[in-house]
């Protein structure tokens, strides 16, 4: 999903990776929760609240009255705004899913696997020969690599699938998180975007349906994504990311190519990790030239040889030190930005080399029993801080923060300190 990126259609039932466009840094409300002598977490958000969120449902009209100060700055007219917010109500459903992304709470490997399927890998060269004078057009044009925006396409909504990209009205989803739940200042950016499209008439009212957060179309562009990146590719004079195909592909690749993308570099590489290696090594911010991994022992599966060894690259452990490892390079990032999700980024980059005719991994995913809840991830958090480590706020994202907690608990503990939170990591903490 385009982020600033959610849940799509697959997403749906990804729980819509569109909502993926949501950025940990836009989910950094205050949280509230508490363990019980039990060991469990009594997580409730305050915005998430039964009273606050009856409060907010009552109010709705009354919120989205008042933000039309605000669409008119973004030139919409009162005309279009009566026109669409008189009547609006809000779908109470949605809530259910705020808290409930696969791409955070699902085993990664279970996630990747679920995603990067061979029926996607056959359908995605199918649809790269059928487009392939698309496809070449655009790749001239923003420089992006054509399997990547196809994979996109394919793990947003299995290459357009009607059940891959989502019924709910975006007008609708994006109003009723705008005025409901513990993302509001967030959505209530892209309820006004979404006024911007039906004001600027690209995408009619009845085209933009899509996923629970409001991502729409096969490659899932959130409102503000589409303000920024959709382009008018077929010279229609409508920038439609829902119907055509050229706009759909060249609005895609021209949100990676502003992003930062590296044309003729790849996203990462699978490694493997010899004995003994240093498991504190493995952190975001730790970026240094390949040449400099492999003269620590990482080598690539099968002795390949690393075709760039000045690129500077980070060493990503996704499932811990029982899974593969992976160095990943600027490119990873630039997937990120789309939806921010390690799991999320790692399935359009595995999708893209099989599409291009790669294999699978070659080292197995570990097998979880299931993903932590968001509840236990907050738990964690607040353990580690009762412990004296610093998580900065418990918020239930992992990020870096986090993940150095995590291994200097682990290191202190006597266990291997690959940072990965699961539930042995808890059943620690919990001891």
């Amino acid at each position: 999903m385009a982020s600033r990126t959610p849940l799509n259609a697959t997403g749906v039932m990804l729980a819509l990776a569109a909502a993926c466009l949501i950025t940990p840094a836009a989910a950094q409300a205050q949280t509230t929760g508490s363990i019980d002598p039990s060991g469990q977490t009594r997580f409730v958000h305050p915005d998430m609240a039964p009273e606050v969120i009856a409060r907010a449902e009552a109010n709705f009209p009354n919120c989205i009255r008042g933000m039309w100060p605000e669409a008119q700055a973004r030139g919409v007219s009162r005309q279009t705004f009566e026109r669409y917010t008189s009547r609006l109500q809000p779908d109470m459903r949605i809530m259910t899913f705020l808290d409930s992304q696969p791409e955070f709470s699902k085993p990664v490997g279970d996630y990747v696997n679920m995603l990067v399927t061979e029926f996607r890998v056959k359908k995605g060269r199918e649809v790269l020969e059928r487009y392939k004078p698309i496809f070449d057009q655009v790749e001239k044009a923003y420089g992006v690599d054509r399997y990547a925006v196809a994979a996109i396409w394919g793990i947003e909504s299995t290459y357009g699938d009607p059940k891959g990209t989502g019924s709910r009205s975006v007008l609708t989803s994006t109003a009723t998180l705008a005025c409901i739940g513990r993302r509001q200042d967030y959505f209530r950016g892209e309820f006004l975007a979404t006024l911007q499209i039906l004001q600027s008439g690209d995408v009619p009212n009845d085209h933009l349906t899509g996923s629970w957060a409001g991502a729409f179309g096969p490659t899932q562009f959130m409102p503000t994504s589409f303000q920024q990146f959709a382009v008018d590719f077929d010279g229609d004079g409508k920038r439609d990311v829902v119907t055509s195909i050229p706009d759909i592909i060249a609005s895609t690749a021209n949100n990676l190519k502003l992003d930062g993308w590296q044309f003729g570099k790849t996203w990462g590489y699978e490694v493997v990790l010899p004995n003994g290696f240093d498991y504190r090594l493995a952190r975001r911010e730790l970026k240094q030239p390949i040449a400099k991994w492999a003269s620590l022992g990482i080598t690539r599966p099968g002795g390949r040889a690393f075709p760039r060894g000045a690129d500077e690259a980070y060493l990503l452990l996704p499932a811990g030190g029982d899974g593969p490892g992976f160095l990943m390079v600027e490119n990873f990032d630039v997937i990120r930005k789309y939806n921010p999700a390690d799991a999320y980024a790692l399935a359009i980059g595995h999708l893209a080399d099989r599409l291009r005719g790669g294999g699978s991994f070659a080292q197995a995913w570990p097998k979880e029993a299931r993903g932590l809840s968001r509840g236990e991830r907050v738990e964690i958090q607040q353990r580690l801080t009762q412990k004296g480590y610093d998580v900065g706020n418990p918020d239930g994202i992992i990020g870096t923060q986090t993940r150095v907690a995590i291994q200097q608990f682990q290191a202190r503990a006597g266990l291997r300190a690959d940072g990965y939170p699961n539930t042995r990591l808890l059943d620690a903490l919990r001891r």
